[in-house]
């Protein structure tokens, strides 16, 4: 047998898992194991400047692309409770990522150790599996179990906690034949698939209501197959957000409280039938239940059991992965289509794609200081279809997904349900990791650009390029605008004068120098009509330094975004488009 230390084995294992790169920190009690990285050799690793970043870093590793799964490693005590947003987030948004510490050795566990805390018991609740491993012969054991969980039924998170003497101990363990586990997701029956075909061909006006489930289960394109076969429109969900093009015919919108369209939620309200997939009925999507449920049947279709009719009680649901619950809808549709048995749609599909062409928000402004909706509508003529966009919560994602444009799976990476603050910057950069060369533009507002402005340097010591959109009100500008329902403006506000940038005129922190200061690049923009060229030089700095370029643009202090309590009460608080020219990428889209 093969003996080695129990640090190398769990290396060798992550290596046969499909693992090329790690995103974290040494430290004392981990130290064996990253003794074991540099021997063993074949994973990157990034350096990164706080724990939760590299936690971010990680989730956007995962979700650029299918099948992989980010790596997070720090040392013991704070590195753990600094991973514990991201792990959250992760297991939030269904999103597998591994996370890895160091411990104090086992016999200290219990006598207060020097950053000996009991991690796997405080990541317990935002994990599918959190433990310390006491026995060094289980270390194998522990990895090839991680690998299974995280890929197995709902994708989510595991944290596994290295005690230093446990990572030094040497094991009998043979990395050549090492298997992974077979991975367990459920799939629909052939009866359960033509019992929700049966119901979709009663329906006069339906949905398919495609969720985060289906680009987990990369199954973008049987959506599409799936809905043209069928002729029948698509919502995606914010987390479903590229799966069927922005530009297709049958995509007519977002439907929601906030990040949303309002030709998104007139169609669903018209709707009398909706098929719901790998999506989770999220609350800023629904609105009140009422509404959104009334006179319409629900089909839905989970990966997760105990999701059917957590949130409401659908008319039927099905357990079931988004990928395998969809190829068979493609072959029952098919069947039906060659029978020539297929329901007549175009009247329904005709009325779905003339509220996208009329009912649209405003975004042409010549207005300085800058209106966000014209940052947008730039953006869209900057940025082109392979654009990966990503972003957290804000004014910036609501008014972003109002406005931007995604046209494939995995190219709106977003943080859901979660939407941690700082979010943005560490996980654009864990984008740049897992897909090199791709085009990656962050969206921040002032802070959450601010949270964990640090990781900058992470991109420029390692060369991870991206654009970082920066929109500047100086302000918390989603608490300030819900704080309006409470009659205040209180404690929102970041506006100041900065002593060494009085040009900001009370706009307070200085990004530029920040960003400069961290060896990025950094262009700031004050009017609308310099916005273009901003965006092209960004590309072109971009290119010739391989470092993150940030782009603020200095936007009106107040600014309200459409939103609202049900999908038939949204406040529209600037002029909508009555003409192509106020919107005119969202018109041209269309053409």
């Amino acid at each position: 047998m093969t003996k080695m230390t129990a640090a190398r084995a769990a290396v060798e294992i992550l290596k046969r898992e499909g693992v090329t790169h790690a995103f974290g920190l040494p430290g004392a009690a981990i130290n064996p194991f990253y003794a074991a990285m540099r021997d063993s050799g074949g994973i990157d690793h990034t350096l990164a400047r706080h724990v939760e970043g590299a936690s971010h870093m990680a989730e956007g590793y995962t979700r650029a692309r299918a099948g992989n799964i980010g790596v997070c490693v720090g040392t013991s005590g704070p590195a753990g409770t600094d991973m514990i947003t991201g792990l959250y987030s992760a297991t939030a948004d269904s999103i597998p990522i591994l996370a890895i510490t160091g411990q104090a050795p086992v016999a200290r566990l219990h006598k207060e150790d020097f950053q000996a805390i009991d991690i796997s018991t405080i990541a317990a609740s935002v994990t599918k599996m959190a433990t310390t491993v006491l026995e060094p012969a289980q270390v194998p054991g522990v990895f090839q179990q991680a690998f299974h969980l995280m890929r197995s039924g709902r994708p989510g998170p595991v944290l596994i906690d290295l005690p230093f003497d446990v990572q030094q101990a040497e094991i009998e363990f043979d990395p050549e034949t090492y298997t992974p586990l077979p991975v367990y997701r459920p799939a629909a029956s052939r009866a359960q698939i033509e019992k929700a075909m049966a119901m979709l061909a009663r329906a006069q006006r339906p949905l398919i209501v495609a969720g985060g489930g289906v680009i987990n289960a990369d199954a973008a394109d049987l959506l599409v197959e799936f809905a043209e076969l069928v002729d029948t429109p698509v919502i995606p969900t914010l987390m479903g957000w590229g799966a069927i093009p922005d530009d297709h015919r049958l995509m007519v919108g977002m439907a929601g409280l906030q990040t949303a369209h309002r030709y998104g939620n007139a169609t669903l309200l018209a709707s009398d039938f909706v098929l719901g997939i790998g999506n989770r009925w999220a609350n800023r999507h629904t609105g009140g239940l009422d509404t959104y449920t009334r006179g319409r049947t629900f089909v839905h279709v989970d990966i997760e059991p105990t999701q059917i009719g957590r949130v409401f009680a659908p008319d039927y649901g099905i357990a079931s992965d988004a990928r395998a619950a969809l190829e068979l809808f493609v072959q029952v549709a098919r069947e039906q289509r060659a029978q020539a048995t297929r329901p007549d749609r175009s009247t329904w599909v005709a009325e779905c794609a003339g509220r996208k062409q009329t009912m649209q928000r405003r975004t042409h402004f010549e207005d300085v200081p800058i209106k966000p909706q014209r940052v947008y509508e730039e953006m869209n003529r900057a940025f082109g279809p392979d654009t990966r966009y990503v972003t957290t919560i804000g004014l910036s994602q609501i008014a972003g997904a109002q406005f931007l444009h995604v046209f494939k799976p995995r190219h709106w990476i977003n943080a859901g349900q979660a939407g941690a603050l700082g979010w943005t910057l560490p996980a654009a950069l864990g984008v740049c990791a897992a897909v090199p060369g791709a085009t990656v533009v962050a969206l921040s507002g002032d802070y959450d650009f601010q949270f964990m402005i640090e990781e900058l340097a992470v991109g420029a010591q390692f060369n991870l390029p991206y654009i970082h959109v920066v929109v500047n009100n100086a302000y918390l500008g989603l608490i300030r605008q819900s704080q309006r329902g409470f009659d205040m403006d209180y404690c929102v506000q970041l506006a100041f004068e900065n002593v060494n940038s009085p040009e900001l005129s009370g706009y307070g922190v200085d990004h530029v120098k920040v960003a400069e200061g961290l060896g990025c690049k950094a262009i700031r923009v004050h009017q609308p009509n310099d916005l273009l060229p901003a965006f092209e030089k960004a590309r072109s700095l971009m290119a010739e330094y391989r470092v993150p370029v940030v782009v603020e643009v200095i936007l009106e202090r107040v600014t309200n975004i459409s939103m609202g309590t049900e999908l038939d009460n949204v406040t529209e608080f600037e002029e909508l488009a009555t003409r192509g020219e106020h919107a005119p990428t969202a018109i041209s889209l269309l053409d």
